[in-house]
């Protein structure tokens, strides 16, 4: 199958979607067919600050009209923060839209993880992943959401990471470990990455991403169908 991404939003998180994407298809000795569009990133923050969610599901529909033009079969947001408007964009969409946030849940029940921490924007830390952990107990941390998720946004929009930056996202994920009983931390903004790969923080880290990435690569391979 013909995946099409929507990259951009940031830049850093869409290499790693193509990366790892191009990984696990090679692995498997299949043939990878793949369109990635272009969205705006600060248009993305504006919106997302704004909760202006048909005005982002618009921005994201015509990028996806150019991926069914291109030959693409399904499209996927490159950003978990993307999100945020996943259900009017997929309302409007031209191709079937891949969510990277169903498929988080079953992907920590297979890791043994009753309860977790949650980083991210501050929607998404809020809403604890937009309320679809339902086998999975999630917790935000008890700070400022939004001095946090300006942190992360600051990362992405950046595409690097401060030492300043990482101790303090390093520290939110050890309170809640701590204070809060998460037996590992969510990363649930895609360019968290930037902070924590190749570095220890000293407690278990789950990257939201693999979860999308292994459903996208077996979309590809044709090991999976288009979820309803």
């Amino acid at each position: 199958m013909h995946i099409g991404l929507l990259g951009g939003i940031g830049p850093a998180a869409t290499v790693t979607y193509y990366e790892r994407i191009v990984g696990r298809v090679r692995a498997a000795g299949g043939r990878l067919e793949m369109t990635i569009v272009q969205a705006d990133i600060d248009e993305l923050v504006a919106n997302g600050l704004a909760d202006n969610r048909d005005a982002q599901a618009r921005a994201y529909t015509k990028l996806i009209d150019q991926l069914r033009g291109a030959g693409a079969a399904c499209a996927a947001i490159t950003s978990i923060g993307g999100h945020f408007c996943f259900a009017e964009t997929a309302a409007l969409a031209s191709l079937p839209l891949v969510s990277g946030v169903r498929p988080i849940d079953a992907h920590l029940v297979a890791g043994g993880y009753a309860r977790v921490g949650i980083l991210g924007t501050a929607t998404v830390m809020r809403t604890r992943l937009y309320g679809q952990l339902v086998r999975t107990q999630a917790v935000a941390p008890a700070g400022d959401l939004a001095a946090i998720g300006r942190t992360y946004q600051d990362i992405a929009v950046a595409g690097a990471c401060t030492d300043e930056q990482r101790a303090a996202l390093f520290e939110t994920g050890l309170r809640m470990v701590v204070d809060q009983g998460a037996e590992a931390i969510v990363l649930a903004g895609t360019d968290l990455g930037l902070a924590f790969d190749g570095h220890d923080p000293g407690y278990p880290v789950v990257d939201a991403l693999d979860a999308h990435v292994a459903l996208l690569a077996d979309l590809a391979l044709d090991r999976a169908a288009l979820p309803a």
